[in-house]
């Protein structure tokens, strides 16, 4: 029976903890250990039954509970020092951005379809949305003017469980917004804000909500209102629930909803960051937008948004990419595409990368990688990855130079590092670990951590992880009515000073979570030593439709039951943010085993490191770099399982990378850690984590990556935007002029010859000058940059490791064919060398170098 008119109910709180209230309503608790011991103050049990959710608590606890922590003085003291810190936080004094950026004008718009904040707010699936959420809390702490968009499902990301045979089961459950940390956004009339999203196939709206992250609002978009039908209100149902219908129609929301959404809260950001594809549609919203307002044609107004559009995409897999049917975006954007003056096929070319191909499926990466003026990989693997990958984006162009950038990820420590290890950084680096984790310096500074003091808080977090597993074993084998015998087991399962490996991923197929299971007597050997037993904690959840996935998991739980393993190997169900610390933070070995090059790049390791936790990990993503990366002479921090290299078989590659691992294991890893000297202290693998420390974690830093996104990204975007829009968007209609005039005149343009007066063999040295006849058409050589492409020649007649050089016109005078020169170019080393010149459309002082498709060689046909 639906309610004729419902309302909200609210915790009455005594007036001297009322500001309780407004403590739990920011998320920024969530990264605060001395909040979160608050409230676990207020009712230790309650604070686990809600799912750490303060919001839930403060709706849920007695009155009389408040009544007595009110006058408790000592709880009062407490809660005075939290709202202390978070009255000195909100007030954004000397901040990062302030100090580095001042007077810099300009908002960013952060785009995620996830975002992983904290465990009670379940609106994320994995590492995308937790770095979505990582990214959000560095922006609040750095206060970079950032504002976050996403979208707000009543369901969520399923809850896994495991049934008697072993197999993953799903489960959703509905989130409950009005006991969360969200407040409804409300418009000048006081009612819920609405926006109109008729794109959805009829009349439709979404409300708005918004949590504050630190000094970071994100608003997030809901559809299951009662203004709406019963399809419409489905669309914010699920993650990454039903078909392919339901995906674009939630990306629809997102990207048109989303930006809707900031107009109506009357915010103008000039920067909008899209964090993978989901969100790319937006991008033709805000090139509408600025149709509307400004009378700018779809190509002007394409100059100003791209310029201020950055995309990062963070799928290395074909498969990891939204396609759409044609027809299906015909269904929903046909009406809008007539609306912004495109033709259909004139859509459909911007998601595909043969833009002539009716048949090719729509591509929102495509689209993202169109659209956006600069677009950026995840990992420096993950950017060579990527950059081939896509390479018919950019036809002609050498994969090393096509313009997809990388910044790797990073990690937010505060919301990942133990209380204890929080209060060690504190008494020996001070308060800068948390203002300047980036900081190399700082983290130089943790040598000064004594290794008696490093190890022994090591090794409480460690026995707080056992007790940890105990219990959610236990519950998750009464849950499923396992054999009393087998629950009684789980009290006793793992040990407490027993070498311990975590592994914690999404259980898809190249995350190869059984490599370790690849030879099981030798495992049994190993995990079995009397004297220096081994022990894995392993969690994860594999996508509802990825039956293969499921099998890694059954295969994991069925072993874990025999005798040789059953207390040495666990896996616990439902791995979330909670169950995801416990391990980071208490495990001693962190494993990853990815078949290179299919991790984008990873960040679970990165977490483990910041709690001074080794990683054991293949050369994929992040690793590869940061184990690449290390100094000849610097002390080890951690290991590579195998090489860097890629395997043509598969099944050779997990042969050869397990016999590694096992190899690591036994000859390394397990020795280190139980050589102990007369202090019972295992100084070797001290050493290890010290260093982990002092390598690691500026780089790996949440803080390190939104600040390079900001300098790197962010600053050069709004300045190209407000260049663009000066004068009544002067320039954005001239180079829009200009790009139709290259783009009528490149079929003409060509390398008539090349001269060069060289010797078939020339000294160390000695230089090198080289003339061209350029045919241009009607274009100047103001439209165009033309390069002496150089380097080294291999086996197969390629140019490697190349140089460009700039060729400089001989005259200015208006021509057909032009001549141009190089400056000399000296030979330095002895070998093969070769060159060749190239042409390539150039707008003044505009990043145009690399437009996609214009690029005509010397021993080339001209490409377009």
């Amino acid at each position: 029976m639906k309610p004729i008119r419902s309302f909200t109910v609210t915790p009455v709180l005594p007036p001297p903890i009322e500001r309780l209230r407004e403590l739990v309503s920011n998320l920024r608790w969530s990264w605060d250990h001395e909040a979160i011991a608050l409230f676990r103050r207020l009712d230790p049990e309650l604070w686990e039954a809600s799912g750490h959710n303060p919001v839930r608590m403060l709706g849920t606890i007695s009155q009389a509970r408040l009544q007595a922590v009110a006058r408790d003085e000592g709880f009062r003291t407490h809660l005075a020092r939290v709202l202390q810190a978070h009255d000195n936080y909100m007030a954004a004094g000397s901040t990062w951005f302030g100090r580095r950026h001042p007077g810099e004008k300009g908002q960013v718009a952060y785009f995620s379809a996830e975002f992983g904040l904290t465990e009670c707010l379940s609106i994320f699936a994995g590492g995308l949305g937790i770095l979505a959420g990582d990214h959000l809390k560095s922006a609040s702490d750095l206060a970079i003017p950032l504002v976050g968009i996403g979208l707000l499902y009543q369901q969520g990301y399923f809850r896994q469980y495991l049934n008697e045979a072993g197999w993953q089961q799903q489960v959703y459950e509905d989130n409950d917004f009005y006991n969360l940390p969200l407040e409804i956004v409300r418009g000048p009339d006081a009612a819920p804000l609405r926006i109109p999203i008729p794109e959805l196939g009829r009349p439709a709206w979404a409300q708005v909500w918004r949590a504050q992250v630190g000094r970071v609002p994100l608003y997030l978009l809901d559809t299951n209102i009662s203004d709406n039908q019963t399809e419409e209100r489905d669309v914010t149902d699920q993650l990454y629930g039903g078909d392919q219908e339901m995906r674009i129609r939630q990306e629809i929301l997102l990207g048109l909803g989303g930006y809707r959404t900031l107009e109506a809260l009357g915010l103008e950001p000039c920067v909008y960051h899209m964090n993978e594809g989901h969100s790319a549609f937006l991008a033709l919203e805000r090139i509408g937008r600025l149709m509307a307002r400004h009378g700018l044609s779809f190509a002007e107004a394409r100059e100003v948004a791209s310029a201020g559009l950055v995309f990062t995409t963070h799928t290395p897999l074909p498969a990891g990419h939204d396609r759409f049917a044609p027809a299906l975006v015909e269904r929903y954007l046909g009406a809008y595409a007539r609306g912004l003056g495109l033709g259909m096929q004139e859509l459909l070319a911007l998601g595909r990368q043969n833009p002539a191909d009716v048949g090719e499926l729509f591509c929102m990466t495509v689209m993202a990688l169109r659209l956006a003026a600069q677009s950026n990989a995840v990992s420096r693997l993950h950017g060579r990855t990527t950059r081939r990958m896509w390479s018919a984006l950019w036809p002609g162009l050498p994969t090393e130079e096509i313009p997809i950038r990388q910044v790797t990820n990073g990690v937010h420590f505060r919301s990942w590092i133990s209380k204890e290890m929080n209060e060690l950084y504190d008494r020996y680096m001070g308060p800068r670990w948390r203002e300047e984790a980036a900081n190399r310096q700082t983290w130089l500074d943790a040598a000064r951590i004594p290794a008696e003091e490093l190890w022994r808080t090591h090794e409480r977090r460690r026995e707080r992880l056992v007790a940890f597993a105990r219990r959610r074993l236990h519950v998750q084998l009464e849950r499923r009515a396992a054999p009393r015998h087998e629950i009684s087991v789980a009290d006793s399962v793992l040990n407490s000073e027993a070498l311990t490996i975590g592994f914690a991923r999404r259980f898809v197929d190249y995350k190869r979570a059984t490599l370790l299971l690849h030879d099981v007597e030798r495992l049994k050997r190993i995990v079995n030593d009397p004297a220096r037993p081994v022990q894995v904690v392993f969690a994860g959840k594999a996508h509802p439709h990825d039956d293969a996935g499921k099998e890694l998991i059954q295969r994991i739980v069925q072993l874990a039951r025999q005798p040789e393993f059953r207390r040495r190997i666990v896996f616990l169900e439902d791995a979330d943010m909670a169950l995801a610390r416990a391990l980071v933070q208490g495990c001693d070995v962190w494993l990853n085993t990815p078949r290179r090059p299919n991790e984008a790049c990873g960040t679970s390791g990165m977490k483990a490191a910041a709690n001074a936790v080794l990683n054991l990990s293949t050369l994929d993503g992040w690793w590869d770099e940061a184990w690449n990366a290390r100094k000849p002479d610097a002390p080890p921090f951690g290991w590579a399982i195998g090489r860097d290299e890629v395997y043509s078989d598969p099944q050779e590659q997990d042969q050869v990378e397990a016999d590694a691992l096992y190899g690591l294991l036994e000859r390394d890893v397990v020795p280190i850690f139980y050589e102990r000297d007369a202090d019972g202290l295992p100084r070797r693998w001290i050493a290890r984590m010290q260093a982990t420390l002092g390598a690691l974690c500026h780089e790996y830093s949440s803080h390190r990556m939104v600040s390079e996104y900001t300098v790197r990204f962010y600053l050069p975007a709004a300045r190209r935007c407000r260049g663009l829009e000066a004068e009544g968007f002067a320039s954005a209609r001239q180079m829009a002029v200009w790009r139709a005039r290259i783009a009528n005149e490149w079929p003409r343009v060509r390398v008539e010859s090349v001269v060069a007066d060289l010797p078939r063999e020339l000294q160390s040295g000695e230089e090198i000058v080289v003339r061209a006849h350029i045919c241009l058409g009607s274009l100047s050589p103001k439209d165009v940059v033309v390069e002496l492409y150089h380097g080294r020649v291999d086996a197969q007649d390629e140019i490697f490791a190349a140089d460009t050089a700039p060729m400089r016109p001989l005259s200015a005078e208006p021509q057909e064919v032009y001549e141009f020169e190089s400056a000399p170019v000296k030979c330095e080393d002895s070998g093969r060398y070769g060159f060749t010149v190239r042409v390539l459309p150039e707008y003044h002082g505009m990043p145009t170098h690399f437009l996609p498709g214009y690029i005509v060689w010397a021993d080339a046909s001209p490409g377009r």
